[in-house]
């Protein structure tokens, strides 16, 4: 399997991201030994209560060079709404009408960054009504048409009306959703199938760290003897098969080395559907 995938907008996605979220003063480090390990997909928001953006743009400045560059990287990040920020480390102006806070976010994520563009902006979450979210979203669509952004896509959104109603609503359609992947949402089995329908790549963040009982399964561990690797392999092969793209935020070398040879298993069409019954669709 190729280690891309090419979206509905045309641009190439890694089929496993390195997050970011919470590695507070670890984040510039991780990210750079993320790369030397071979992750071309970094996943970061505008939004300091969870991510140090600035530590983010000094870890890939850090491993950019030969053979490493700007063009080779997917570079993902996010306006996070102010029902998300700390309010006493909000990035933008918080008085300012939300098509000024999407611009502001976004220019301190190029600044963060060290990048003139960024290969997807995510709306970090809906906003209290779609009135709200479609203001922020007309404002992302401007960064896409003035170049500074290639794809959009949102996240943290659970409802398929309303996915469905943003996509109806829109002039430039999400690209991406990336939701948190557990047992609560029953793993976004309908939300998953529509995205399969229209061409917008679901990614998972949470794959592990909420699953362990999937990790535990005994189907889980056969399977990962029968293919000399560890669990988490097999639960990212998995979803790389039906289309989803995982993030892992490992901080351990040898779980980033272990996460990518994950690229290279094949589960056989038989062991698909075997995991299929543990988490649907």
């Amino acid at each position: 399997m190729d280690t891309f995938l090419t979206c509905a907008s045309g641009v190439r996605i890694p089929r496993l991201l390195y997050g970011t979220a919470w590695k507070k003063s670890e984040t510039a480090q991780l990210v750079t030994m993320a790369l030397q390990e071979g992750f071309r997909g970094i996943d970061t928001a505008c939004q300091p209560r969870h991510y140090d953006e600035a530590a983010v743009g000094a870890g890939i400045a850090a491993a950019l060079g030969a053979p490493l560059q700007r063009a080779g990287l997917y570079l993902q990040s996010k306006f996070t709404p102010l029902s998300g920020q700390d309010p006493a480390r909000i990035p933008y102006d918080p008085g300012a009408p939300i098509s000024a806070q999407v611009a502001q976010s976004f220019a301190a994520s190029l600044r963060n960054l060290r990048t003139d563009y960024l290969d997807a902006l995510l709306l970090h979450s809906p906003l209290a009504s779609l009135r709200d979210t479609l203001h922020a979203w007309r404002a992302m669509e401007a960064l896409v048409e003035s170049g500074g952004v290639r794809q959009l896509g949102i996240s943290n959104c659970y409802e398929l009306e309303e996915l469905q109603e943003l996509c109806r609503s829109v002039r430039i359609r999400p690209a991406v959703l990336q939701n948190r992947f557990y047992a609560q949402t029953g793993y976004d089995v309908a939300l998953r199938a529509y995205c399969t329908r229209e061409g917008i790549v679901y990614q998972s963040f949470w794959t592990l760290s909420a699953n362990p009982h999937l990790l535990a399964h005994p189907l889980m561990q056969s399977l990962a003897r029968r293919h000399r690797c560890e669990t988490p392999q097999i639960l990212f092969r998995y979803l790389m098969h039906s289309g989803v793209v995982p993030l892992t935020g490992t901080r351990s070398r040898r779980h980033m080395r272990e996460d990518l040879r994950a690229l290279q298993l094949e589960l056989s069409e038989d062991e698909r559907r075997e995991i299929e019954l543990l988490i649907g669709g």
